[in-house]
């Protein structure tokens, strides 16, 4: 049945000067931002977001885009490989900052594809995807395998969430001062703390609050050499910011700049963060010839306690939170600037997930994906364009949550394998057979007539669970989503 869904397109290259070459491209996931903390999102958000509002404006806002996990580094997985990671070794939750390195070693990786193809590439913040080969990471010795194997020139930032040691800033594959010392627990803001973490090593003069504008300048001072140094090679730059994941460590400057608390200020530092790396892009005169990318790893932390007390919804109309298999844990904003291609205040309604933006940027800079590689990964170079495709780009995307729970979307139509929330939403499970004779056995909701996922169909349409159920079972059976060469050559015709 999957076979009849998996429509395949081609891969052109999009119009543009070509005496300029491939565009840039800057590529910022923020960390737990949530679909309605930007006011592009969600007029009635209580975070000031102009950055972002500005970006919806000169771009395009994606409304149906989703991270492939509701937690960190599943999706940073699946963001850089353009694979779901519930294919590899972590089958639920994340790794920690001492955990070996997740990516396989011939694994193509979007920034292996962009050097490939003559890019500079360029890492700045939170990895969170494992260093070295042990099962403890030694910090005396080279992170390897580390960013540096997998496609970066150069990184910058901190082995994982800032609330896991060890505390410390790592450049290239060395920590650029060991942690060598000892913190203890902070408690959570939500406890009257100074913003959760969890104790451990740390490196000697490392602060919380430093983190994010420790990034922030690491970032802008590679696009301001950038514009002073008129280099010929398109370059790529990922900026995983540390933020506004826990601790919520707003500066002073941003004390009081929301009305949600030190979640809603960090999230507003975030904001204005993203405006002046965006400045600095335009300094550096290369922003008309950079494909610009921003969006969040997954949902906010923000549970109905937070909502209720604020007036604030994080996860605009969502059900759920982060670590959640229903919406709010992993619809997330995304948007889109490339100037000459992209329609300004333009939006899309199709379904999206990060794991896309690798086949996508392949298109857009010419190269071509192995089939043994972005298995989960789709083109959306015509949706760029304004197009719109007679069939959807993604046949299907399947959902994750921090427990392992699976969930498959197929039009309006979205299955859960299971009861409860499978993440921080309690119930996280529920055993149907503890609730009598004739208990659903999961979850289905039709999204277009129930975007609250309140109304659970799934004893009511068979039919819908049947077809669904065999969607996700061959997605995950046959190791891809995206057809192979084979396929697409079969489904083209003569």
């Amino acid at each position: 049945m999957f076979a009849a869904l998996a429509i395949a397109f081609p891969v052109p290259a999009l119009a543009g000067d070509e005496s300029q070459g491939p565009p840039n491209v800057l590529l910022i996931l923020a960390d737990d931002l949530g679909y309605g903390d930007p006011r592009c999102y969600n007029p009635d958000s209580k975070v000031p977001t102009p950055a972002l509002d500005r970006l919806a404006s000169q771009g395009m806002r994606f409304t149906d885009a989703h991270s492939p996990s509701s937690v960190c580094t599943p999706t940073r997985y699946g963001l850089l490989t353009g694979r779901y990671c519930w294919r590899t070794r972590l089958k639920s939750g994340v790794l920690l900052g001492d955990s070996p390195a997740l990516i396989e070693p011939d694994r193509l990786t979007l920034p292996a594809l962009l050097q490939r193809q003559g890019f500079d590439t360029m890492g700045v913040g939170k990895w969170h995807l494992g260093l070295g080969d042990s099962a403890e990471t030694d910090y005396s010795l080279p992170l390897v395998p580390g960013p540096t194997t997998v496609g970066f020139d150069h990184y910058f930032g901190i082995p994982a969430s800032l609330d896991m040691p060890p505390y410390v800033f790592i450049r290239d594959d060395r920590p650029v001062v060991p942690p060598s010392e000892e913190i203890g627990a902070s408690a959570h803001r939500r406890q009257g703390g100074g913003g959760f973490w969890r104790a451990g090593a740390i490196a000697p003069g490392f602060r919380h609050i430093d983190v994010l504008p420790e990034l922030e300048r690491e970032a802008i001072a590679f696009l301001d050499d950038r514009g002073e140094a008129g280099a010929d090679r398109p370059f790529f730059l990922y900026v995983p910011l540390s933020a506004p994941h826990t601790p919520w460590l707003p500066t002073d400057a941003y004390l009081g700049r929301s009305g949600a608390g030190f979640y809603g200020d960090f999230a507003a530092m975030v904001d204005a963060t993203i405006g002046r790396i965006l400045e600095a892009l335009d300094r550096s005169g290369l922003a008309d010839r950079t494909l610009v990318i921003v969006t969040s790893d997954n949902g906010a932390h923000w549970p109905e306690s937070d909502i209720s007390r604020f007036g604030h919804r994080a996860n605009g109309p969502w059900r759920g939170q982060k670590a959640d298999i229903h919406e709010g844990g992993h619809r997330v904003p995304f948007l889109v600037r490339w100037p000459g291609v992209v329609s300004p205040g333009s939006s899309c309604e199709q379904t999206v997930c990060l794991t896309d933006v690798m086949a996508t940027v392949a298109a857009v800079v010419g190269a071509e994906l192995p089939d043994d590689s972005a298995e989960d990964s789709f083109d959306l170079a015509p949706l760029l364009r304004g197009e719109s495709p007679a069939v959807p780009i993604r046949p299907a995307t399947v959902h994750h949550a921090m427990r392992g729970m699976f969930a498959v979307r197929v039009g309006d139509w979205k299955l859960i394998e299971g009861l409860g929330s499978g993440g921080f939403t309690a119930p996280g499970s529920i055993d149907p057979t503890t609730l009598g004779p004739g208990a659903p056995m999961g979850q289905l909701y039709n999204l277009s007539e129930d975007p609250d996922e309140s109304e659970n169909l799934w004893n009511d349409r068979p039919d819908v669970v049947s077809r669904l159920g065999a969607v996700l079972d061959e997605i995950r059976s046959s190791g891809r989503s995206r057809p192979d060469a084979e396929a697409t050559s079969a489904q083209s015709g003569p």
